[in-house]
């Protein structure tokens, strides 16, 4: 029995990780995750854990999406860590003059080679995201270019475009047969920053681009909605004490110096990412903190706060949540103990010169916010 058949027969609270999209400020998350990793090997006395044992769904958007999918793997925070610092520099790989002034800044085959060497089964063929090596489930969110859709795309056995069924006459368009590597890449197609990947699914080709310009940069509360609405056929029962949410990001920054529009009204097409990934993340906070029993986060604004304890809609809440980042302005690194860290030089989601920085401002937040006394209930 694989480790994902293992954990879908187990009875019990299912605990959740969501993690935001936002380029190589990925490293950042890493270094939040490796400060959970190693709090909860402390508390339950096992050295050897990784966050695939203690975790039952892992979501990823973009950036998000490769730790998601090597978590889910079986790696270790360490080992991620070591994939971005080895990494991070060439996945950014830059792309010819012309195309850098009218398409995109850097090409994808590095990144993608690099994906296709990770996600490989024993026998040495590239592992589809039907593989049994995926220790749990696993979602990736992409935007469909050619249905102008967000893509959910899950290992959810149960899921409709999962069932044995759609391998055969006239669907042929399993979603567990496409290629795992795609998948990742497809997520990350940052729009401005990289090209589309196109995926055969079926007898249709499409291009898919960055989940990051979908309303899920921050996956949590969809993660939420794919556990446990009866359209996906998992169904797990929610509640303050059956359900974990933890929810990463990669650093928010609200306060650019040149807005969408630039100084000059014209548009600056590398700024529109970040404003749109902003956006979105905020809004899936703001719901799973309104929905669920929310016990850590910053505040989201002056009105409303952190929602720490906060009523809402339902009561009792509908799962316990807690959310893990860094404010990215002069005031929030300073809040973390990191005054010698330039706001701009980790803003940019490919600050790959400054992943050193990244690394202290995600370990500053591991420190000052990950609590082993939030997950209590879920050890």
């Amino acid at each position: 029995m694989s480790g994902l058949e293992h954990k879908l027969k187990l009875a019990g609270p299912k605990k959740l990780l969501a993690l935001d999209g936002g380029g190589i400020r990925g490293a950042l998350t890493i270094e939040i995750l490796a400060g959970i990793e190693a709090k909860l090997r402390s508390e339950l006395g096992q050295p050897g854990l990784l966050l695939s044992d203690y975790f039952d769904y892992i979501a990823g958007t973009s950036t998000g999406a490769i730790i998601a999918a090597c978590l889910s793997w079986g790696m270790s925070t360490a080992e991620v860590r070591e994939f971005y610092e080895k990494n991070g520099e060439t996945m950014f790989d830059e792309a010819s003059l012309l195309k850098r002034a009218t398409v995109y800044k850097y090409e994808d085959r590095n990144l993608a080679e690099k994906l296709k060497e990770i996600f490989v089964e024993d026998n040495g063929e590239l592992a589809t995201l039907g593989t049994k090596k995926l220790g749990t489930l696993l979602m990736l969110v992409m935007r469909n270019a050619d249905t102008d859709s967000p893509w959910w795309v899950s290992n959810n056995p149960f899921a409709k475009y999962n069932l044995p069924e759609r391998r055969k006459p006239p669907h042929e368009d399993c979603n567990l047969d496409l290629p795992l590597w795609r998948l990742i890449r497809a997520s990350t197609a940052a729009p401005v920053f990289f090209p589309s990947e196109s995926i055969q699914l079926g007898k249709r080709k499409f291009d898919f681009v960055d989940g990051g310009v979908t309303p899920h940069n921050n996956p949590a509360f969809q993660l939420f909605i794919m556990a446990t609405a009866e359209a996906y056929r998992l169904c797990w029962p929610s509640g303050e004490d059956r359900m974990l949410i933890v929810s990463c990001g990669t650093g928010a920054s609200p306060d650019t110096d040149v807005g969408l529009l630039g100084r000059h009204h014209g548009y600056q097409a590398t700024h529109i990412p970040n404003h749109l990934m902003f956006a979105a993340l905020n809004e899936q906070d703001m719901l799973c903190r309104v929905f669920g029993k929310c016990l850590a986060g910053a505040p989201l604004d002056r009105e409303v706060g952190n929602l720490i304890g906060a009523a809402g809609p339902v009561s009792p809440k509908l799962f316990t949540y807690m959310r893990y980042n860094a404010i990215l302005t002069r005031d929030g690194l300073d809040e973390l103990g990191q005054p010698g860290i330039d706001p701009e030089e980790v803003r940019k989601l490919d600050s790959v010169k400054h992943i050193r920085k990244l690394q202290a401002i995600g370990q500053a937040v591991a420190a000052q916010q990950v609590d082993m006394m939030h997950f209590k209930g879920f050890l």
